[in-house]
């Protein structure tokens, strides 16, 4: 056989040796993207801020109040615009409708059911 054959011997070795280093190169790298850690990636999305409210509800302050307790009050007319209310991050009580918390919890909250 001619040495400058595919199948000579040294072009077959040569082969094989260019495939192990090949091998070894995507091991290297599979092993590196496994291992690698990348800020803000695979860490466990953080609970969201549960806001408190509180409320004036027929000249008595409720609280505190969940969302959920809000969006109910909301829904049964218990909160309206009117109704002042204060969360600790508020310097003074202020009426629901200039509180942007609150408005999102109205738009939320579904109107009644009617058949």
């Amino acid at each position: 056989m001619d040495q400058n054959s595919f199948f000579s011997i040294d072009r077959l070795v040569e082969f094989g040796m260019g495939m192990a280093v090949a091998q070894q190169m995507v091991q290297t790298m599979n092993n590196a993207m496994t291992n690698m850690h990348v800020p803000g990636t695979f860490n466990s999305p953080e609970k969201p801020e549960q806001k408190i409210y509180y409320a004036m509800i027929e000249g008595n302050q409720t609280g505190p109040l969940s969302e959920m307790d809000m969006s109910r009050l909301i829904a049964e007319k218990k909160v309206v615009k009117e109704t002042y209310v204060w969360m600790p991050t508020m310097p003074c009580w202020k009426m629901a409708e200039q509180i942007p918390d609150v408005l999102k919890l109205v738009a939320l909250t579904p109107p009644p059911f009617n058949i």
